[in-house]
């Protein structure tokens, strides 16, 4: 079995990478560990976690706003079986999509732990345990991430638990107990507060979604706590975790320096996640890993070894899907002799509960420690007809512009569907677009998107109109 590429992991990078090189015509495999196809993302992560979300969201819809839409029913039941399996059957679906894409581009499927022997030669250890070797020219790395956790914490997976258990509880929780106030551990948290769980989240930072502009943490705060009811226990330090049956007492140590305890019947522990990297045999090629199991690369993505790249979240930048598929793509075509770049400022960062959170550019706060020149807009969604009709009112628009050019620097948006909105922000910035340029371009009417052009003429002339 003799390629010029292989890539080792099959989520959204590794697959992306696949079908790139394939289309440029290279012969090309690919290594999985596991039986299904498409990495955590699809199989533990995006794909089944939005799809719990949407579930949740229509049994919240139906217990809190369906009255006031002047629909009567008998009051909502929770099915988890029923949920659970609608999950798993998207999750299916989708990885038995990434199954025909393979069959479609021609590329070689091989299941079983990829590790190196040499810079060209790949051992796959299968289930059962026998192994076949794969003769390559280049290597792109893309085994992903895992969840992380903390020394003195043990994940028993029954009580104290990783996103991973998350997705398949058979109940809802009475009290779930959420280390970590950042992206997955909200979108769950949302999940579970929506079905009647009590959720409590401990953070360490004095503020939740620490990476993103400080105003959408605070507007998520604020709709979490009036919506759903979820508590949050800001700079607070985890100092223990202890299972015991079905309960499960959370430590942790106030700001003042007082020690609280929180009981409940879940702990879900999400602290971020860190680089699958172990058993692949980088050490027989020579590829050394940091502190967080990551792989070096340069500018180009390629190792310390000449013919292997890695990608995704096994090298430093933000964990996520597409900044993955980026990067895939972008190797596929450096081996093809082409000349692909990606503007890493310029991936946006997208929170699923609901309302959603999406950013992208410069946040407020990294401007201002930059010394730049800056202005900014911001149009609320309570002001926009389309969000009155929907009653999604919470949330706002946020544009930030270059205070003498007017070039978009930043743009930060909570609100229904800003998930699929900040691709209007990625658009303008990638054509380094003002803010003048967005807010003269017409926005139909009523949609969500009129917040964004009225936030860009906040941003150019302070003359927002419909506020």
């Amino acid at each position: 079995m003799q390629y010029d590429v292989t890539v080792i992991g099959s989520g959204p990078g590794g697959y992306v990478a696949a079908i790139r090189c394939a289309q440029l015509g290279f012969k090309t495999a690919i290594i999985e560990k596991y039986d299904t196809l498409g990495g955590t993302c699809l199989n533990v992560g995006c794909i089944p976690s939005k799809a719990l979300l949407d579930s949740s969201e229509h049994f919240h819809n139906a217990e809190v706003s369906f009255k006031e839409h002047g629909i009567t029913i008998d009051t909502p039941k929770v099915n988890m079986e029923q949920m659970i399996k609608r999950k798993a059957e998207v999750v299916q679906q989708t990885c038995d999509g990434v199954e025909f894409l393979m069959k479609k581009n021609k590329i070689d499927t091989h299941h079983g732990m990829g590790s190196f022997l040499d810079k060209n030669t790949i051992k796959v250890t299968a289930s059962d345990g026998t192994t076949s070797e794969v003769k390559t020219d280049k290597v792109i790395i893309a085994t992903g991430s895992k969840p992380a956790s903390l020394p003195f914490i043990t994940i028993d997976k029954k009580r104290v638990i990783t996103s991973t258990e998350a997705l398949e509880l058979k109940e809802v929780p009475k009290h779930l107990i959420i280390i970590g106030g950042g992206v997955i551990g909200l979108e769950l948290g949302s999940v579970y507060a929506r079905l009647g769980a009590k959720v409590s989240v401990v953070e360490y930072m004095d503020r939740i979604l620490p990476t993103m502009d400080s105003s959408m943490g605070k507007e998520l705060q604020r709709t979490m706590k009036k919506s759903l009811g979820v508590k949050f226990y800001l700079k607070h330090k985890v100092t223990a975790v202890e299972a015991k049956g079905d309960d499960v007492t959370v430590t942790a140590e106030s700001p003042k320096g007082e020690n609280i305890a929180l009981d409940g019947d879940y702990c879900l522990v999400s602290i971020g996640r860190k680089a699958y990297t172990e058993g692949l045999g980088l050490e027989n090629v020579g590829i050394s890993t940091n502190e967080r199991g990551q792989i070096e690369v340069d500018g180009h993505l390629k190792t310390s070894v000449d013919n292997i790249y890695a990608i995704g979240d096994v090298i430093k930048g933000a964990m996520l899907a597409h900044k993955a598929e980026e990067e895939g793509t972008l190797v596929a075509e450096q081996l093809a002799g082409q000349k692909p770049h990606i503007n890493y400022k310029l991936i946006p960062g997208v929170v699923y509960t609901w309302p959603e959170v999406a950013s992208v550019g410069h946040t407020e706060e990294e401007l201002k420690a930059d010394g730049r020149a800056y202005k900014k807009g911001a149009f609320p969604f309570r002001a926009l007809g389309r969000a009155r009709a929907s009653m999604d009112i919470d949330g706002t628009v946020k544009v930030l512009a270059d205070k003498n050019t007017d070039e978009i620097l930043g743009m930060h948006i909570i609100g229904a569907r800003a998930a699929d909105m900040i691709a209007a922000g990625v658009t303008a910035m990638e054509f380094r677009a003002s803010a003048e340029d967005v807010s003269r371009m017409s926005h139909a009417h009523p949609t969500y998107m009129e917040a964004v052009k009225e936030a860009c003429l906040a941003a150019t002339e302070n003359r927002p109109i419909h506020v």
